[in-house]
């Protein structure tokens, strides 16, 4: 059985070639129906940064073609036109690939935790549909393994990667902690919501957001639990928070040096932290120079990324060595399918002829007292499993060299064993 991966990613495809590709929970319900036809096993995993189809078969070729005429399906498009998008791996370079993505080692920012749990939810929702196997089963929950142990043996996710990420700890790092901290947001656009929602996560307090347009303040306030402001009232505000994050399209200061020193007679020495993400920029520069006023405008928190990326690179090199080791050894267990069966089927034989002779001896045994009897079945046991452990341990060490398949029909064919249709790889779990 072969492992098959078919997908493309933020690195292969624009935005709007994902969109066509992108699964919602039914479609990739239907999708899996459709790719795990004749036993075959399927699991997709579908994010905004990329789409890819996991899937196992004896006949990798057709699968694959399978793939892509499912990713054509979906998308509109032909096979032609998709290609060069799409890139096709097997087995240990597919298992490897997906650990990576696992530990966050092909997202956008290097240790990103989000991705762990999209893996997680596209293997459980291939459980769900009945289409994992033992293959896949194994692939994934050792994906999962492999992200935990990213996150636990590096620091890869540790440090800021994004500007509002790091807008909100060092706003924290101001403070010494955030809890019960005033938030003042100038703009109700994206920028704004992603940074108060890494604010909320540590612990802030009251939010209020500021808009020329009070119908987006009063909708964005609403979503995070705050109230809502025109810039009018913005002076006010200012001398009641601890955070401003500006984030507005004007083309001007929306807050100057001269408001801010009005409204800090009214805090009384205590401090706040401005977080200046517009360009143009929305602070004027003059604010820094107040006392108890602390500005950093979109280039210095860039620059906190910078680092922070540099540092995750350095982790980045020992995530890549965990996700290899792991990938090697999915390989040796994949290889090792070839030879379990027969080294069970031969095991099986022998105990049964053992069993057999046994019998066939058993007139001349029914004198022995039980203790006797028990000394015989052992001695005949230890018999074959010497005789059995080094043919054993050859077909394991066959299998690690990718010659388990000749070794196991060599053996099917010298004891006569015949197929095991049975055997794990033919089963779901």
């Amino acid at each position: 059985m072969r492992l098959v991966l078919v997908g493309t990613s933020y690195q292969r495809a624009p935005v709007e070639l994902r969109e066509l590709l992108a699964y919602d929970p039914e479609l990739r319900r239907e999708a899996l129906g459709r790719l795990s036809v004749e036993g075959a096993e399927a699991a997709v995993l579908s994010t905004c940064n990329r789409t890819e189809v996991y899937a196992v078969d004896a006949e990798p070729g057709a699968l694959e073609e399978r793939i892509y005429g499912e990713l054509a399906g979906l998308s509109g498009l032909s096979h032609s036109e998709l290609a060069p998008a799409l890139y096709s791996v097997a087995d240990e370079a597919a298992a490897l690939h997906l650990f990576r993505v696992a530990a966050g080692l092909d997202s956008m920012v290097p240790g990103e935790a989000q991705i762990l749990g999209q893996v997680r939810e596209a293997y459980e929702a291939a459980r769900a549909t009945e289409t994992t196997g033992p293959i896949l089963h194994r692939l994934f929950r050792q994906a999962l393994r492999v992200g935990k142990r990213v996150r636990t043996e590096t620091a890869i996710g540790e440090n800021p990667a994004s500007v509002s990420s790091a807008a909100a700890e060092l706003a924290e790092r101001v403070f010494e902690g955030l809890a019960g901290r005033r938030i003042l947001l100038l703009g109700a656009g994206k920028t704004a919501d992603l940074t108060a929602a890494n604010l909320i996560s540590r612990g802030v307090g009251e939010i209020v957001v500021a808009n020329r347009s009070r119908e987006r303040a009063e909708a964005l306030a609403r979503r995070l639990g705050g109230r809502a402001v025109g810039l009018d009232a913005v002076v006010e505000e200012v001398a009641l928070a601890d955070v401003v994050v500006a984030s507005t399209s004007s083309q001007g200061f929306v807050l100057s040096g001269a408001q801010v020193e009005r409204a800090m007679k009214e805090r009384r020495g205590r401090p706040i932290f401005f977080i200046d993400i517009a360009v143009p920029r929305d602070l004027d520069p003059a604010i820094n120079e107040l006392e108890d006023c602390y500005l950093y405008d979109i280039d210095d928190l860039e620059r906190v990324v910078a680092e922070s990326v540099a540092g995750r690179r350095e982790e980045a090199v020992r995530a890549e060595a965990i996700a290899s080791e792991e990938a090697d050894a999915f390989r040796a267990w994949q290889l090792s399918l070839d030879v379990v069966p027969a080294i069970a089927s031969l095991r099986a034989r022998a105990e049964s002829i053992r069993r057999e002779e046994l019998e066939r001896a058993e007139r001349r045994l029914a004198s022995l007292s039980p203790s006797q009897r028990r000394a015989v079945e052992a001695l005949t046991s230890q018999i074959v499993a010497k005789l059995l452990h080094q043919p054993t341990v050859r077909l394991k060490e066959a299998a690690a060299a990718a010659d388990g398949v000749l070794y196991a029909d060599a053996v099917r064919h010298l004891f006569g064993l015949g197929d095991d249709a049975d055997s794990p790889r033919q089963s779901r779990q």
